[in-house]
């Protein structure tokens, strides 16, 4: 029997694997927030600096303004920030002292937990960022082994890895991350225990998705064999290419004989809210997936899939699927076998896509593919194959991108982009076009209140007052009467309680 802890998911990852990072604002996350803070849970996993260009791109929202809010809304429950190695919302490389900052503003403004998940698993990358953090007040840093399927991701990988971090005073906790809920319970039964051998008294976190129906599977017999939280989202956020549905994880860990301490109603509103504020909002919510073995061979998270099978479509190439997917396998094997996670994913994808589509394997090779294989990533798990690294090293774009110079210090940035600037609008204009920013400050403040159940009802009010040919409207029920009568060319409300 063992004391389990939840670590909720819906505003990031359920938010980004259902519904493309933008099912989430200001006034969704914080009309949840109160509820959350009730429920006990270990930690939010509430953003990433990718979700802070969304914010500020597709929603014009200020992103460090929604943590100051949230995590005021939240002070019983730690607010989590993913960091994906050195970077921050570009995925070029930063330097140190850029990342430094960064890490402080988030302090800063309330992010006390902090999640390091290297794409490549580099150990040093992650332990400099958990060294940063500590040294700007970060309360938890739990660093992550990112689970993949490949001949080179064998057990003895994630155990040198997982020993390194944990002998870091700055590492809190380990989490084994499936991003693409490719752990079965048989892998995971010699994997878990494995690493659990070599942390010590380190507390051991599992993250995974249910993509093919493994996720749940593992997480039930997770705690015989050391870990102590799981991290799962809520309602209409969960299943599907989210992760595990906090419900039913719960009472079947209960039903096992696991002890798992949260208040039970909160939890059930909180997936309550999730699944009103999709019906609400037209999003797809999570349903149970098939297992597909064919999916151990692309390994492309769900999303991806859909993304794939759209651009293909698009060119009159959908008879071609096949193919692609068959191309995916050989470019990874080509690459140095890197995790298929954003961003190495879309690198996949769009070279196996030009090679099944053009007259030559490698013919053209995207920016983002040279930049990989001249290790702006981080270095490749194992050398690029010869044939393939000759042809990328032969291109003319190759010669100009390895002139590339790298990020400027922090007081040049500053000179070339304001010195009067906050550090908080640095970052985001560093990173990001100025002219997004500009229409985020624009926007001003963003809205803070939200409730899904008065959704379908200003949906109809809008729709009515948009109608020409209607002049007069009741609507009565006990205790409540609403009416709208024509004034001119547009309706106007009356409500009488």
């Amino acid at each position: 029997m063992a004391n389990i802890q939840l670590v909720e998911t819906s505003l990031r990852d359920g938010n980004q694997s259902l519904w493309a990072a933008l099912g989430i604002d200001t006034a969704k996350t914080l009309g949840v927030a109160p509820i959350m803070n009730r429920v006990g849970f270990k930690a939010i996993d509430f953003t990433t600096s990718t979700h802070m260009a969304v914010a500020v791109r597709y929603k014009r929202e200020d992103p460090w303004e929604r943590i100051r809010l949230t995590a005021k809304a939240m002070p019983n429950t730690p607010l989590q920030f993913l960091s994906t190695g050195f970077r921050f919302i570009s995925w070029e490389t930063a330097n140190p002292e850029f990342m430094a900052l960064a890490f402080r503003t988030l302090v800063r403004h309330g992010i006390r937990r902090f999640a390091l998940a290297d794409p490549m698993n580099n150990a040093d990358s992650n332990l400099a960022c958990a060294r940063m953090i500590k040294e700007a007040g970060g309360q938890y840093v739990v660093t992550a082994l990112v689970f993949t399927v490949s001949p080179i991701h064998d057990d003895a990988h994630y155990v040198a890895c997982a020993r390194q971090l944990a002998a870091s005073p700055h590492v809190d906790a380990l989490y084994l991350k499936d991003p693409g809920g490719l752990l079965t319970p048989l892998r995971a039964s010699t994997l878990i225990p494995a690493i659990k051998a070599v942390i010590g008294d380190k507390p051991l976190e599992l993250h995974s998705h249910c993509t093919i129906g493994l996720g749940e599977l593992v997480y039930m017999n997770a705690p015989e064999w050391g870990v102590s939280a799981v991290q799962c989202a809520s309602g209409a956020a969960s299943d599907g290419i989210s992760n595990p549905p906090s419900g039913r994880v719960l009472a079947n860990l209960r039903e096992f004989g696991h002890q798992v301490d949260v208040d039970d109603q909160a939890l059930a509103e909180v997936g309550r809210y999730f699944t009103r504020l999709a019906e609400a909002e037209g999003l797809p919510a999570g349903q149970p997936q098939a297992f597909d073995a064919g999916y151990f061979h692309h390994q492309l998270p769900g999303g991806m899939v859909g993304t794939m099978r759209r651009h293909i479509a698009e060119v009159r190439l959908s008879h071609l699927e096949p193919a692609v997917i068959e191309e995916l396998g050989r470019v990874r094997k080509e690459l140095g076998w890197p995790i298929v996670m954003t961003p190495f994913s879309q690198l996949l994808l769009a070279q196996a896509v030009i090679n099944v589509t053009a007259a030559e394997r490698y013919g053209t090779v995207p920016d983002e593919v040279i930049r990989y294989a001249l290790g702006r990533f981080g270095k490749p798990n194992i050398p690029i194959a010869r044939e393939v690294m000759d042809r990328i090293d032969s291109l003319p774009r190759t010669r100009e991108l390895r002139q590339e110079p790298g990020m400027p210090s922090l007081a040049e940035l500053r000179r070339r982009i304001g010195s009067l600037l906050s550090d908080e609008e640095l970052l985001l204009r560093v990173t990001m076009p100025a002219e997004q920013v500009d229409a985020m400050k624009a926007a001003g403040p963003a809205p803070q209140t939200y409730d899904p159940d008065v959704v379908p009802v200003k949906k109809l009010i809008r729709y009515l007052c948009s109608r020409r040919d209607i002049s007069h409207i009741s609507a009565v029920k006990p205790g409540f009467r609403l009416e709208m009568t024509s004034r001119s060319t547009s309706l106007g409300a009356t409500v009488r309680r």
